[in-house]
């Protein structure tokens, strides 16, 4: 498998990462162990997760797909797996911490237990990338980057990145770190897939001139890009399912990912991927990988069976006619233009 810089850093990392959102919940700790094992053998050496992780939220989750990865990462030498994780913000998350009284900020005591608690949990001295995972409007980002970097220098943050931030944001964080002369944000982790290329219209142009990598979530769109909801099905077991019977703010999430708009463009992006010969789902994380901007494309799974479609995509190159197909399609039914 091919490697990608992050940012500017010295960190090398593999075009695919293995995202662990759903570990410990959706997926039991076995399967979860067999899918790590399962993408360490096949060249993949980079491992999100978060504090706020597994979804969808209970308590009693809280922290698990750190626990997993920590107990599977006892059975690797640590050099040759890069370890990514996030610090929760207050607002967008589901996740309160059970040890710092319910809190989530990007404040310097928040920021400083998060990292305390995520090193305890992944059994290791050093977190490879450790994220802001919404941003915190009542942080100044002076105080956030400050403390990221006293963590940088302790040796226990090798590099930063954010997620889920604006190109307003990233420039904010980046124009801060370069007055106090700290570390910088080299990754941004948001949404990509094709379904969803809002990125393409101002954080790109972030990315290109400032040496900032994406690192792609949901690049398959939840499912959606597999085609399980096709015709209005909802599979039983699927997260945007439950989602659905939840209700609420659930319901509003999976709404935005499963739409008669995102469902007619799957089935005609699963057209074009039967034409070239492969399934829609390694249609869509190549065409991630794909771009100039994006260093490592972040898959998950539910199942084992599923990583056939995600190995597929690892040296996969698709041709101009598909990537052509493609575009014509976005602009069409997901993006057009009147």
């Amino acid at each position: 498998m091919q490697s990608r810089r992050l940012g500017k850093s010295a960190i090398t990392v593999s075009e695919i990462c293995m995202g662990t959102m759903t570990f410990g919940s959706q997926v039991d700790e076995a399967t979860s162990l067999r899918i790590l094992d399962r993408c360490f053998d096949a060249g993949i050496d980079f491992y999100d997760t978060a504090e706020g992780y597994p979804v969808p939220p209970d308590p009693k989750w809280a922290g698990r797909s750190e626990d997993i990865l920590g107990k599977w990462l006892k059975t690797k030498a640590r050099e040759s797996v890069i370890i990514a994780t996030k610090v929760a913000g207050p607002s967008h998350t589901w996740f309160r911490s059970p040890k710092r009284a319910g809190m989530t900020a990007l404040d310097r005591h928040n920021i400083i237990a998060a990292v305390e608690e995520s090193l305890g949990r992944l059994g290791t001295d050093y977190i490879d990338l450790y994220q802001t995972h919404w941003a915190d409007p009542g942080v100044p980002y002076d105080e956030t980057m400050e403390v990221l970097d006293e963590l940088v220098r302790s040796g226990k943050l090798r590099i930063l990145g954010c997620s889920n931030e604006t190109s307003w944001g990233l420039m904010k964080s980046l124009a801060t770190a370069e007055k106090l002369g700290t570390a910088r944000f080299q990754t941004i982790q948001n949404s990509f897939s094709l379904n969803n290329r809002r990125f393409e219209d101002e954080l790109v142009q972030v990315c290109r001139n400032e040496g900032v990598s994406l690192l792609p979530y949901s690049p398959i769109a939840g499912g959606v890009l597999t085609g399980k909801y096709s015709g209005g099905a909802r599979p039983a077991g699927t997260r945007f399912t439950r989602y659905f019977e939840m209700g609420g703010r659930q319901e509003v999430m999976a709404s935005r990912f499963v739409n008669d708009k995102s469902v007619a463009a799957a089935d005609r992006y699963a057209a074009i991927a039967r034409g070239a010969g492969m399934s829609l789902a390694t249609m869509a994380v190549a065409w991630s990988k794909q771009h100039d901007f994006v260093a490592s494309t972040i898959v998950g799974v539910s199942a084992e069976d599923q990583l056939a479609d995600i190995f597929a995509a690892r040296d996969l190159i698709l041709p101009p006619e598909v990537m052509k197909a493609i575009d014509a399609v976005s602009k069409e039914i997901m993006y057009p233009m009147g």
